[in-house]
């Protein structure tokens, strides 16, 4: 605590200066908690994905739509376990802001498929008895305030009713957990049934098969035995593992690792100059005051000792503020990436660079004082 007075006095020493440093560091570390957060959010849904569950789309698409026949065709392959199919529904609700990731499924297979989703039996029977009934995420459920009875609104990006319209209007029979991944908690299922029959276009089609198999050390040989069931069709596949499936989705949004990767790269690089400049100006001041520390007795590693501590206090208290803003305003995200908090992995990270930071940007001048010629430092020279 001897030093503490000493590292307080060289921040303050030029008060705007440092005030200036200190806010760009928050900034820099409010932005890099969100936007690694969202990068983070997205590569756990990635790196969750079922090592033993396969996806089968269009060859040269994702878009690309696949007979409703071709199920019964790839549950004869050896090895497969089971097969489901959905669709990418585009939905929203009231605002084109407000997504509503929503899937028309088999009720009969798709949640055998995926036991992660919790869905009461009851209300799964409903869901099958329910023409136009839906199941609903618990988050999804707080969110809105939706319950088992209400009557929900959803508008389609993508499909149109028979009217011509993009409404689609659903009665909330179930909802379901996911403790295992909260995203799916965002999610809304129905009855693929009803949506073949309503739309206007395409029908008869599905959007991708999910199949099950029984050794995922098989994964690549069933895949070619699948896809091979379907060459030189009017719809040939492509299957592929389940986390390859999820990540190609991903980008169809955009490569977001890259984006973000880009921006933060950006934005610390920036950073690092501006702060190393504000290390070694404030150094420069105070070359007598460290040759007088140094002539009382302050040894070599006592001095740089303190420069080390004034970077890695500015760095730290900043980064610590930045990130809990982050943290404060990642739930606001949660429509968009589907988790709920900051994960941890990303504040352990932020405090990293931000030591990262605090050594890179004191360690010369830190040296340069460490090594003083105290005749010289004493005459100014």
């Amino acid at each position: 605590m001897k030093y503490f007075p000493l590292v307080w006095a060289g921040l303050t020493r030029k008060k705007l200066r440092t005030l200036f440093t200190f806010l760009s560091v928050i900034v820099a570390f409010l932005l890099f908690g969100l936007l690694q957060g969202v990068n983070a959010a997205f590569s756990q849904g990635v790196e969750g994905a079922h090592l033993d569950r396969l996806v089968v789309q269009g060859k040269v698409s994702m878009t690309d739509q696949l007979p409703l026949a071709f199920g019964t065709r790839i549950a004869s392959v050896p090895g497969v376990s089971g097969v489901t199919y959905g669709t990418w529904f585009g939905g929203y609700y009231q605002d084109p802001k407000n997504n509503i990731f929503s899937f028309p499924v088999d009720v009969a297979s798709y949640f055998d498929l995926f036991p992660e989703i919790r869905l009461p039996v009851e209300q799964r029977a409903a869901l099958a008895k329910t023409r136009t009934g839906a199941v609903i995420g618990r988050r999804l459920a707080e969110k809105y305030g939706w319950k088992i009875g209400d009557n929900i609104p959803i508008k389609s990006t993508i499909w149109t009713n028979r009217d011509g319209t993009s409404d689609w209007n659903f009665q909330v029979v179930g909802i379901f957990a996911s403790p295992d991944d909260p995203s799916l908690e965002q999610r809304l299922f129905f009855n693929n049934d009803y949506f073949d029959e309503a739309r206007s276009f395409e029908k008869g089609l599905v959007g991708w098969y999910s199949v099950r198999i029984d050794n995922p050390a098989h994964a690549t040989a069933i895949a070619q035995a699948i896809d091979q069931l379907f060459t030189n069709s009017d719809h040939e596949t492509k299957t592929v593992t389940e986390k390859e499936f999820t990540q190609s989705f991903l980008k169809q949004i955009g490569d977001i690792n890259f984006i973000v990767s880009s921006i933060i790269g950006a934005v610390f690089f920036a950073l690092l100059f501006l702060t190393g400049n504000t290390m070694m100006q404030s150094v420069h001041e105070r070359v007598t005051e460290f040759a007088v520390l140094k002539t009382i007795g302050y040894s070599d590693r006592a001095v740089l000792a303190i420069v080390i501590a004034e970077g890695l206090m500015l760095a730290l208290a900043a980064a610590l503020l930045g990130l809990a803003g982050s943290s404060a305003a990642f739930p606001l995200l949660e429509s968009v990436v589907g988790v709920p908090h900051l994960p941890i992995s990303v504040l352990g990270l932020g405090l990293f660079y931000a030591l990262v930071l605090a050594l890179v940007t004191t360690l010369l001048p830190g040296l340069r004082v460490a090594r003083l010629n105290l005749v010289d430092a004493l005459a100014g020279r």
